[in-house]
């Protein structure tokens, strides 16, 4: 890799930086946030419902295998962060609320997309400050609504151990669901398979770029990550 790409590579890193830590961070204390309020209150006793991203770092899943996909995929981002505990039996409808504290994640992350993207259409005023500040934001800004974008697709393929493998096992008939339960030990190698394959970002994109198309800001997003 020639020094010029590396500089590329790091300065991209050091804009998704900031978007990367709040969407997980975000994300994971999302389900436990709805956790305590459906009854259950394990991860607030253990402290996961916080904005404190070392509360939800794992350091192969959030650190290692994100920059390796990162140089190694051309710039795509996979990973995870420590799974929020929940204990169902605690739970007031256990199989219903399952599914609402995964949904959680993703719905917070489609919430902050269009919060990035408000940002991205008012950090031209920044430029009477800085023209740098202005522009970093703006490019931080559309890193968070893909970032997000992404990690709530991803997060709503029905494959366990993702939030919408949890969905599905709520909604599914109770047999059925434990069919789909015992599944769960595969679901990261087939996931992973999707991944090398590419049909996992063939199936993502059209959902990504279609909700970025429906935002405020989507002709910078789509420039800097779709052209």
């Amino acid at each position: 890799m020639e020094f010029a790409q590396i500089i590329n590579y790091l300065q991209f890193a050091a804009v998704l930086a900031i978007p990367v830590l709040l969407a997980i961070t975000v994300h994971e204390a999302a389900h436990g946030w709805v956790a305590n309020r459906l009854g259950d209150p394990t991860a607030q006793q253990l402290g996961r419902v916080t904005f404190n991203p070392i509360k939800h770092v794992d350091l192969v899943g959030t650190v290692v295998v994100p920059a390796l996909t990162f140089v190694f995929l051309h710039g795509l981002l996979f990973g995870w962060a420590k799974p929020v505990p929940v204990t169902p039996h605690r739970l007031r409808q256990p199989r219903r609320d399952m599914a609402l504290v995964a949904l959680a994640g993703p719905a917070v992350n489609l919430l902050m997309a269009l919060a990035w993207s408000l940002l991205i259409i008012t950090a031209p005023m920044l430029a009477l400050v800085s023209n740098g500040l202005a522009t970093t934001l703006a490019h931080m800004s559309a890193a968070g609504v893909v970032v997000n974008l992404f990690l709530m697709a991803l997060n709503l393929v029905p494959l366990l151990p993702l939030d919408g493998g949890r969905v599905m096992t709520g909604i599914l008939p109770p047999r059925a669901a434990g069919w789909f339960y015992r599944a769960e030990p595969f679901g990261l190698v087939i996931l992973l398979m999707l991944l090398m394959t590419g049909l996992l970002g063939s199936v993502l994109m059209p959902v990504v770029t279609g909700i970025v198309n429906l935002l405020p800001g989507s002709a910078m997003v789509n420039a800097l990550f779709f052209h």
